[in-house]
């Protein structure tokens, strides 16, 4: 089992920009950021294979957010920018060694971190 833990969170107004931090006790295949907000499902946001580095977003988030890696640290980064009320979200890291399409799947979760985006 791979402990989570997900920092920087909080609240930001429209067009703000926050970075979430996600440090994984140990090395994992891929990791990825996904995010549940009130009444919705979750969601996938961003994923990156640790190896290669290669990366994916959901269409709602492609150019605003970026996520990369510190594979020496088993941490994960989600630069989100242009930041807007549709965003407001807990967001969750996940890491694991099963990955379809890059994806964390059978993965762990780390116990999220809220973002808000007020207008």
């Amino acid at each position: 089992q791979v402990r989570l833990v997900e920092s920087g969170g909080g609240s930001v107004q429209a067009g703000g920009s926050l970075r979430l931090t996600c440090v994984a006790s140990r090395y994992t295949a891929c990791m990825g950021w996904f995010r549940q907000a009130p009444g919705k499902e979750r969601e996938r946001v961003a994923r990156i294979l640790v190896a290669s580095g290669s990366t994916a977003y959901a269409d709602s988030v492609k150019g605003r957010f970026t996520i990369s890696h510190d594979r020496a640290e088993n941490t994960v980064y989600l630069q989100m920018s242009s930041l807007n009320s549709a965003d407001t979200a807990t967001y969750y890291c996940a890491a694991g060694f099963s990955c379809v399409d890059g994806w964390p799947v059978r993965n762990s979760w780390g116990p999220g971190t809220q973002v808000t985006v007020s207008s």
